[in-house]
């Protein structure tokens, strides 16, 4: 699971004299990062889901509309489907895998609000459910913000790929052996 090892792939280190690396390992930190950028890409669209769900019990609360698990259960698709967010860095994943859900991923997310919570959602003060709210925004944008990061590592890492093609330093009939 790349995720796991995200400080790694962020540090300077990571990216520090390139140019002295074997072809092969260049290309090996592009795809694992991109492993990793894809997992992120999961885990945001995990917390935004679940964030969409909090908001809209928020909004039927204000809108004195019922607001116990079953309507909650019945509005999903809805919910769901209205909160489809755009603006992110329009990469697609380069795989379509979901990621271990019950390793890193699911316990970052648990932390802030974990299925059980978003179940019981209309027992909860609005106080509580705001601050579910906020600790998903906040997680959404600290997920966003190592996504980019890395999104910046992975295009250093395929900038050295395409110098060395550029110099001569590679050549194509490389990748056919």
């Amino acid at each position: 699971m790349a995720i796991a090892r995200i400080d790694e792939f962020l540090s300077r280190d990571y990216v520090r004299d390139l140019d002295s690396l074997p072809m092969a390992e260049v290309r090996a930190r592009r795809d694992t990062c991109q492993e990793a950028a894809d997992e992120l890409s999961y885990l945001r669209r995990l917390v935004q889901g679940r964030l969409d769900i909090v908001l809209a019990h928020l909004e039927a609360r204000e809108g004195g509309e019922t607001t116990d698990l079953a309507h909650l259960v019945e509005q999903l698709p809805a919910i769901l489907a209205e909160g489809t967010r755009t603006g992110g860095m329009g990469r697609l994943p380069t795989s379509f895998s979901p990621a271990d859900a019950d390793g890193w991923i699911a316990a970052e997310l648990d932390a802030v609000a974990d299925a059980k919570r978003i179940g019981t959602l209309a027992e909860l003060t609005e106080d509580e459910v705001r601050a579910i709210a906020s600790g998903l925004a906040d997680l959404e944008r600290k997920v966003s913000d190592k996504r980019r990061r890395l999104f910046e590592v992975t295009d250093a890492l395929q900038e050295e790929i395409v110098r060395r093609y550029k110099s001569g330093q590679a050549n194509v009939d490389s990748l056919l052996r």
